[in-house]
């Protein structure tokens, strides 16, 4: 049977030593009391119940799934999700980093960003259900008149109520421009919406009062494309005077998709006939208003890989523990027993040593960029402020996508440690690839997320952010480049830091005479990116660990980041390779040979 502990040592690890957050919040008026045990006694709580309440569910969730009732359009979610909902809000945790005014405990989002690995490593599916509800309110809170915040977000806040972002359509994904669902003006100031949408996770269930879906419509005379997309507020029963859920609108879960993995997620197409909807922000402009929601829908998602990853590298340690296969090439290691531990084999402990590296990497590189959204929101200083929104920026697709692609290799590689038990149900190996695998897809493909790296974060100011963030790293490169113990880390890092600066320029270069030079480039130069992050924060984390040689717990991170210098920062070096290649070898082709 899987099992899960949540990863407390680890994340006080990052978030104490390695991002030292509790002095970066105390030049914050708004964090100023967050210190270091409040936040061990957030993280020990939240881990309590993402161990004992949601990780007995997410196996038998799986396996039963979500039910629609076509008669009423009601969806019920597996045995045990709605009570877990309920002591879920009942502790607070749905307002965990929602402002103090709308009922919420006001903590920072890097709490929150903690608190999200836990519940998704320990249920992913269920977790959907909470990520998508503070992302509404996140939304809502950016571009809400006054009237619709108070009407909203405490109800969010308190997880009363749900939320949903309901984007895509059949006929287009992420080109949003194509979406052709109606908002027609009604006399009383609302709108009547019309049309499909698809792919609507936690769309439709039955853990909450009420549903507040963020949906993307146009308006009569609304111009083409992307320009001519508004955003609405169409609950699932319209509040009454008194603010609570009174009639049913017109929107409806029309059938549930049948997919690959997190069965336990209700994932809609929802039909909006005359539904009642209400104006957010100004017409023609739902676009930007819907990014506050996706950009921070981005990097849940990349905590969602973390997530999988995690508990899928807790499981195969445990199996390799106790798996004997076969004896060490070296002579038995155990010869008492009938066979060896499989940890005796090299190629095993490959396996775990990266979904390790990796797992470790990511909730380093995650948790700093929730700590730079809490930066930009909250920082005194201007100038903080803003380098920390143009870090943050830079930084979040690539959260998403290296840390969801290493997430889906990372739990292939820890089922491949369980041999055929890995292919079984029970062993619980199957559900987390399963479920990894959306992490890669939904909000904006991982390949759109390189685009929107090279294309947006790098080549549109000519790399101006990127040289910034670089000169940190040059910085770190220079502070610690003489020590000799620091030269396994310190090496490659400024290796890969020289090359990177002159890959970006080549590439810059030759999308100048033609653009589809940085689109044949981008996937790779997200993985060099990240790789080039991973780098950095691996050195630090080796820096720290090396001040501490007799305790345990250090000299593995040291174990783990020889490692990844080793083994897996060398990917960056073919993925240049592989991007300068070209665009010719991608459309040399004609389309009718494929």
């Amino acid at each position: 049977m899987p099992t899960y502990q949540a990863p407390l040592r680890d994340q006080q690890f990052v978030i104490h030593e390695l991002l030292q957050a509790a002095e970066h919040y105390a030049a914050m008026p708004a964090f100023e009391a967050v210190e270091a045990g409040l936040i061990d006694q957030v993280l020990e709580e939240n881990g309590r119940f993402a161990t004992e309440v949601l990780f007995p569910l997410n196996a038998s969730g799986d396996a039963e799934g979500c039910r629609l009732d076509p008669g009423t359009h009601a969806v019920t979610t597996p045995a045990g999700f709605r009570d877990a909902w309920q002591q879920f809000t009942a502790a607070g945790w749905p307002g965990l980093a929602a402002d103090a005014e709308h009922g919420g405990q006001g903590l920072p989002h890097l709490l929150y960003t903690a608190c999200s690995e836990m519940q998704c490593s320990a249920n992913g599916a269920w977790a959907m259900y909470a990520g998508l509800t503070y992302g509404a309110y996140e939304c809502l809170r950016a571009n809400a008149s006054d009237e619709q915040k108070a009407a909203y977000l405490p109800a969010l806040a308190s997880g009363r109520w749900a939320g949903t972002m309901c984007l895509t359509e059949p006929q287009c994904g992420t080109d949003l421009g194509l979406i052709r669902t109606k908002a027609e003006p009604a006399d009383d100031g609302s709108y009547r919406l019309h049309g499909t949408k698809i792919f609507i996770s936690a769309g439709e269930h039955d853990l909450t009062e009420n549903i507040v879906h963020l949906v993307l419509a146009r308006l009569p005379d609304a111009p083409e494309g992307s320009r001519g997309i508004s955003l609405f507020i169409v609950p699932k029963f319209l509040p009454d005077a008194d603010g609570n859920p009174g009639s049913r609108n017109g929107i409806a879960c029309a059938r549930l998709e049948e997919k690959m993995g997190i069965h336990a997620n209700a994932t809609c197409e929802m039909q909006l006939d005359g539904a009642t909807g209400f104006l957010v922000g100004e017409p023609n402009q739902g676009l930007p208003a819907m990014f506050v929601m996706m950009n921070g829908a981005r990097l849940s998602v990349g905590i969602q890989g973390l997530g999988f990853n995690e508990v899928a590298y807790q499981n195969a340690v445990a199996y390799a523990r106790e798996r004997r296969q076969g004896r060490s090439l070296r002579g038995p290691a155990e010869p008492d027993q009938a066979a060896d531990s499989i940890l005796v084999h090299p190629d095993v402990r490959r396996m775990l040593l990266t979904a390790r590296a990796y797992a470790e990497g990511g909730r380093a590189l995650s948790y700093w960029a929730a700590l730079l959204y809490d930066q930009a929101n909250h920082h005194p200083d201007a100038a903080t402020r803003e380098e920390a929104a143009d870090f943050l920026a830079l930084v979040t697709p690539v959260v998403k996508a290296f840390l969801t692609d290493n997430a889906f290799a990372a739990t292939v590689e820890c089922q491949q440690v369980f041999g055929g038990h890995g292919y079984i149900r029970e062993h619980g190996m199957e559900q987390y690839v399963r479920d990894a695998r959306i992490s890669m897809i939904y909000e904006g493909t991982n390949t759109i997320q390189a685009l929107d790296l090279l294309g947006r974060k790098v080549l549109r100011d000519q790399g101006a952010v990127l040289k910034r963030l670089g000169k940190q790293i040059q910085a770190f490169i220079e502070t610690n480049g003489t020590r000799d113990d620091m030269n396994p880390f310190i090496t490659p890092l400024a290796d890969l830091a020289g090359k990177f600066g002159q890959f970006s320029l080549e590439i810059g270069l030759k999308a100048m005479a033609n653009p589809d030079e940085a689109a044949a480039a981008a996937t790779a130069y997200l993985r060099v990116a990240g790789h080039l992050l991973f780098a950095w924060w691996w050195a630090r984390t080796a820096r720290i660990a090396l001040e501490h040689p007799d305790d345990p717990f250090y000299q593995s991170k040291l174990a783990v980041a020889r490692f990844y210098f080793a083994r897996l920062l060398p990917e960056s070096l073919w993925q240049m390779q592989a991007a300068r290649s070209g665009s010719d070898v991608l459309m040399a082709l004609d389309a009718a040979r494929f």
